[in-house]
């Protein structure tokens, strides 16, 4: 056991940090888990010595001493070059777009813009939780087929498409919203430490989650609370 290769997964996300709980002890090598920015430094790093740093759902930028020193690989779910930067779930969402790709790019200074090892299909049905489960178990399919198959990253091809990321007053619901589109808005924020969709009353608050729609009537809970 003395021999086994080093891996790092850098992640803070519930669902991610379960995943890798689960998944890390059906790959063969020495697992560690990185859940805090301020663990994420060249001198700790060195340490481990790791072949790769595996980034699901990261939301810092890493810095270009760390992505010099070893292989480190994000997962972006669009079919890039399609649908760079930021809340690509929910910039797909918000463009009616029902089905995408993740892909495990290589870490480049560019943000989204390394070469890709895999992409995976993604479907883009259901509340956002759902969707980034299935992201996670997608994740460490690719991860595993990374590692064991050593795959080789290629340049990415096609027009390249920017996505802004979303800010946290973009989840107020519009009052000129259609059902369908209402129903999207909800759905696409529904997940854990997401703002979810909300609207203000008088000094009220309202939040809303899992909404459900059928023919064109729209039932979902709602959280209230004072300004």
């Amino acid at each position: 056991r003395k021999n086994l290769v080093n891996f790092i997964v850098a992640t803070t996300k519930p669902w991610n940090i379960k995943a890798f709980k689960k998944y890390s002890k059906q790959i063969h090598g020495k697992w560690y888990l990185i859940t805090n920015n301020s663990d994420l430094k060249l001198n700790k790093i060195k340490v481990l010595e790791p072949r790769f740093i595996f980034f699901p759902h990261w939301s810092w930028i890493v810095p270009k001493d760390i992505i010099e020193y070893t292989e480190c690989v994000c997962f972006h779910a669009s079919d890039l070059p399609y649908g760079k930067g930021g809340s690509p779930i929910q910039n797909l969402i918000i463009r009616g777009i029902k089905k995408t790709k993740l892909s495990a790019i290589k870490m480049t200074e560019k943000l989204d813009s390394g070469p890709i090892y895999i992409k995976y299909s993604l479907n883009l049905h259901g509340k956002a939780q759902a969707i980034y489960s299935e992201m996670s178990h997608l994740t460490w399919k690719m991860i595993k087929k990374i590692v064991e198959k050593k795959i080789k990253p290629k340049s990415q091809i096609g027009k390249s498409i920017e996505f802004k990321r979303r800010k946290p007053k973009q989840s107020e619901i519009s009052s000129k919203v259609t059902i369908d589109k209402l129903f999207d808005h909800i759905r696409m924020l529904d997940a854990e430490t997401y703002p979810k969709a909300f609207l203000h009353y008088g000094n009220l608050r309202l939040e809303f989650h899992n909404a459900k729609l059928k023919s064109k009537v729209l039932e979902a809970k709602v959280k209230i609370t004072k300004k």
